[in-house]
């Protein structure tokens, strides 16, 4: 199975903050730019006008304005975030030093209050991944609109890879607005 994803673009007056699951805007123009990225290539591709969303508003709105252009829109809560639990919205700074140590040591199994682990975070991707292979047999490409965390999950799970165990082995993200095409064997 194919899997065209993007993550969804920059949000508003989010800097420094720690967001995962925190439903916060995005400027409409964003949006509307990376709708007609995707139906560009959709086009160009000639492949099926269906996109998959995570119910944050942030993936959500470009689903909306792509149906308001004739895709199916699919909202999946599987695609949301990771979900950082009572961290979500916080600064950075304002976490507890010895809570992102906490983290540190035990990076794939640590959830903040009320959130997932990482662990947590790819069996969900996995199961989703998995559900949509069995949908199509795996034939049809699968587009979506996601985020970082999420992404991240799905390429390392692309190249065959476990959950990293430390913090330091989680790779960079991928840039808003930018699209990965990966492959699963299912």
């Amino acid at each position: 199975m194919t899997l065209y994803i993007w993550r969804h673009p920059k949000p508003m007056a989010t800097d420094g903050c720690c967001i995962g699951q925190s439903d916060v805007a995005v400027d409409k123009r964003k949006l509307k730019r990376l709708a007609h990225r995707i139906e560009r290539f959709v086009r160009r591709h000639q492949l099926p006008k269906v996109i998959w969303v995570s119910p944050l508003q942030r993936s959500l709105k470009v689903g909306q304005i792509l149906a308001q252009r004739g895709f199916a829109c699919h909202v999946a809560p599987e695609l949301a975030e990771i979900n950082f639990g009572q961290w979500d919205g916080q600064d950075w700074a304002q976490i507890a030093k010895q809570e992102i140590d906490d983290w540190c040591a035990d990076f794939a199994h640590f959830a903040p209050d009320g959130g997932e682990s990482l662990q947590q975070l790819f069996e969900r991707v996995e199961n989703w991944l998995n559900d949509m292979a069995a949908q199509n047999s795996g034939q049809k490409p699968v587009l979506a609109v996601g985020h970082a965390g999420w992404i991240t999950a799905a390429k390392t799970l692309a190249a065959g890879q476990d959950v990293p165990k430390i913090a330091a082995d989680w790779p960079a993200s991928v840039a808003y607005g930018e699209r990965q095409d990966l492959s699963f064997l299912f």
